[in-house]
């Protein structure tokens, strides 16, 4: 990258939960939620989540895909819309795009107790017999994000005028997901496909750990495509559509994909595990009125809930 390239901003999170000082906790928040304003997406080191954790995860990961395509496919829950268990390669296609992606994904959920309110909109996972430890490794994984994406919440919702504990108890019971992904080699030279379209994410918020190749790239707000590979100990975190709607777009929902890399490079494998974390399936996408001014105008006058949003768009990306 040249010097004109521009970056995307790393912060560590610990000025935030461990703050030297009420006025650096105070500069964070108005530093990270700059950011987020301007890019929609930020890297978020010092989160104190292992890196032995986040290894034993990939590992993980990595013997599931390397399964036989008949046993993977196992584990795909017909009617489901990918919410659990495997979804096979080239399925999921980007919104508007002619081509669907190059990856396969394994989708874990919330573990909720199947008499909960929201039991019929959150199906009980499915763990692949084949790995037994899987199902301890990825959850607890789960766990860490979800912990780590409230903080992040709270920041953002203490940059824009609401108690820090805002967003605690619309996402408690959140829909949220692990996507353990597969990109396998790209073989082919001419291959119209990309590892994953350009899109913007559905949720909230989503933070992406340890993505073992380069890839990932943010359209900027100039219309530039600006490459972030983040360091090892540095999870990815970006706005979703849903925060963007809530927050009448003061935090945007940045389009971004992963481009096939050229040459040796595409013929490697890539995997990355994002975690998208969503509120509560009754949660009700309402446009804050602090987010409303007469230079920004309610866009979307018409709330909708989480579920109903939800369900939406995973038709428009054909997993529904």
């Amino acid at each position: 990258m040249n010097a004109a390239t521009p970056t995307i901003p790393t912060f560590d999170i610990r000025r935030f939960t461990h703050p030297a000082s009420a006025a650096d906790r105070e500069a964070f928040v108005a530093e990270l939620g700059a950011a987020y304003r301007e890019w929609g997406f930020a890297g978020i080191r010092g989160h104190g989540i292992p890196q032995a954790l986040i290894d034993q995860a990939y590992a993980v990961f990595q013997r599931f895909f390397a399964l036989p395509d008949a046993t993977k496919r196992q584990y795909i829950l017909p009617g489901s819309g990918g919410a659990r268990g495997y979804t096979p390669f080239m399925v999921e296609t980007a919104k508007d795009s002619r081509y669907p992606d190059l990856k396969e994904f394994w989708h874990v959920g919330r573990e909720i107790p199947r008499d909960s309110r929201h039991a019929g909109n959150m199906p009980a996972n499915l763990w692949p017999a084949e790995i037994p430890e899987f199902r301890e490794v990825a959850y607890g994984l789960y766990t860490a994000l979800d912990q780590l994406g409230t903080q992040v919440l709270s920041a953002l919702a203490l940059h824009i005028g609401l108690p820090g504990d805002w967003f605690d108890d619309k996402v408690d019971q959140g829909n949220s997901i692990l996507r353990p992904i597969h990109y396998p080699p790209i073989t082919t030279a001419d291959v119209p496909n990309v590892r994953s379209g350009a899109h913007e994410d559905i949720n909230l918020i989503t933070l992406l750990v340890g993505a073992s190749a380069a890839g990932l790239e943010v359209l900027s707000r100039k219309g530039e495509w600006v490459p972030f590979t983040a360091a090892e100990d540095t999870i990815v975190v970006n706005i979703g559509d849903m925060l963007q709607r809530y927050t009448n777009h003061v935090y945007p929902s940045t389009t971004h994909r992963v481009v096939n890399p050229p040459g040796d490079a595409g013929r490697q494998p890539r995997y990355s595990t994002p975690f998208f974390l969503h509120p509560n399936p009754d949660f009700l996408i309402e446009v804050l009125p602090s987010c409303v001014t007469a230079g920004n105008p309610n866009r979307y006058p018409e709330p909708i809930t989480a579920q109903g949003y939800l369900d939406e768009r995973l038709r428009e990306i054909k997993l529904k």
